[in-house]
């Protein structure tokens, strides 16, 4: 299974057909994966462009060629990112069960997966929405994409099920995902994921009798 892509460093190396030698990343791709690191640890706005890239080992001159400004780099990271953790929670979602049901039901046994890994450090865009001012309409509407994404993977499922109410179920769902989320990221304790998905089978039971 593939692993959760959220802050970590992006496993990027690969392989020449010729030679089967690993090819190392591109400048572009370090910044990138370093400034997405950076960003999760330190926060956005601590950090600076020569930490990014000191980490990547890229010059200036390549960061403002391929993205323009640190804001710009923001987005981009935040972009790649979302895309990177939905793929993956898709298809961790579609190898946790057989029926529609099981892997609804798993939704949280996937998410500790991502929360008992090492350098789990919260989502990357909920992170980043607490840290603009709320009047920021770049970062929120690349978090309202990513919920909107989210939101689809989890809709598909349900529309599986024959539920009552698939919008309540849906949004109630977010509501206990969004919440363990933060509450492993606070607590540090992976178990936070087994508490939520104790309280969604419930929900999911009332729903879907």
């Amino acid at each position: 299974m593939d692993k959760p892509v959220c802050l970590m460093m992006c496993e990027r190396k690969s392989v020449n057909k010729d030679d089967r030698k690993p090819i190392a990343p591109k400048p572009g791709d370090r910044i990138l994966d370093a400034a997405k690191h950076l960003f999760c640890r330190d926060g956005i706005h601590a950090t600076g462009i020569d930490q990014i890239l000191k980490e990547a080992g890229a010059a200036k001159m390549t960061l403002y060629n391929q993205f323009g400004s640190k804001e710009q780099l923001v987005e981009e990271v935040l972009r790649r990112e979302s895309e990177a953790w939905r793929s993956w929670f898709q298809a961790a979602l579609t190898a946790a069960g057989k029926t529609p049901r099981a892997r609804l039901n798993a939704t949280f046994d996937v998410l500790r997966q991502w929360f008992e890994r090492e350098d789990y450090l919260g989502c990357a865009i909920m992170n980043a929405v607490a840290e603009y001012p709320k009047g920021d309409q770049r970062i929120r509407a690349i978090a309202a994409e990513h919920k909107a994404g989210v939101a689809q993977i989890l809709r598909d499922v349900i529309s599986q099920m024959g539920c009552i109410n698939p919008e309540d179920l849906l949004s109630e769902l977010f509501i206990l995902l969004d919440g363990a989320i933060v509450a492993a990221l606070i607590s540090g304790d992976p178990k936070m994921a087994d508490v939520a998905g104790r309280l969604a089978r419930m929900t999911i039971a009332i729903h879907v009798p």
